[in-house]
């Protein structure tokens, strides 16, 4: 039996990291959890999170996976060191990989980091980028409307267009040539963001950094599939299975189609 990647997030947003694993690997099994029932994690307290983060990887460890890929960056931020200390296999977060990419893109040492309060209050990401370059400049902003944009399927609109460019209202008045989008849901919104951020400032999503990562774990520990039979990917939600799929079928488009899908809804949580 083919070992699966476990992706976990706490809506849909994950899907942008599953995008790029389906891309980069495509021989990969994928199975994925989207804690639809409970988004947004981003204003719970971190204890929260972090049991919420338990819950899901006990019950994704009963299909035997051999990775765990924490994407949500809430979750990476405060889950990430206690998941790695309760399972055996390699555990992957969102934000070292965002980091590395910015440090890569940027021009000028100037980056914003936006996301979820929880991602933002933590500090996760300057300490990350100021371990990668001690003198970086960093300025980040908590946008906590943006996930429920994202989760309802509102990626284009003149209500999505105005809360991103209010929300987005003080980082435009500052010099930075990098933004990094510190929550997975923010791709779905990437034409508004960089619309409103304007042509000089590069986008930073974490999902391809992400699955080079995971490639690379892989491949150091021998555990890439090989010439296996087709993956049959694994989706599950804890919320609105409809909404969930759509969105699913919406954002991995060609990835999704070639590949057979099994979908779930678990009894998870509270």
């Amino acid at each position: 039996m083919q070992q699966a990647i476990a992706v976990l997030d706490s809506g849909v947003g994950g899907l942008t990291v599953v995008r790029e694993v389906m891309r980069q690997l495509p021989r990969e099994k994928i199975l994925y959890f989207g804690d639809t029932a409970r988004t947004p994690y981003g204003p719970r307290p971190a204890e929260e999170v972090v049991r919420f983060t338990r819950e899901i990887v006990d019950y994704l460890t009963q299909y035997q996976p051999k990775m765990i890929v924490i994407a949500c960056n809430t979750a990476t931020a405060v889950a990430l060191d206690d998941i790695r200390s309760r399972v055996r296999i390699p555990v992957v977060g969102v934000i070292n990989p965002g980091a590395r990419a910015a440090i890569g893109r940027t021009k000028t040492g100037r980056i914003g980091v936006i996301g979820t309060e929880g991602t933002i209050k933590s500090g996760a990401y300057e300490q990350a980028l100021r371990r990668l370059s001690p003198h970086i400049e960093v300025v980040s902003k908590s946008c906590p409307h943006f996930v429920t944009l994202v989760e309802d399927g509102n990626f284009r609109s003149v209500e999505t267009f105005e809360t991103v460019s209010t929300s987005l209202l003080g980082l435009r008045a500052t010099p930075i040539d990098c933004l990094i989008l510190g929550c997975t849901h923010y791709p779905f919104l990437s034409e508004t963001i960089s619309e409103v951020m304007g042509p000089n400032v590069s986008l930073i999503s974490s999902a391809e950094e992400t699955a080079r990562e995971i490639s690379t774990i892989l491949h150091e520990n021998n555990r890439l599939a090989g010439n296996e039979e087709l993956p049959i990917h694994q989706f599950f939600c804890s919320g609105d299975s409809k909404k969930f799929r759509h969105i699913a079928q919406q954002w991995l488009g060609e990835q999704i189609r070639l590949t057979p899908v099994v979908w779930h809804v678990p009894h998870i949580g509270a």
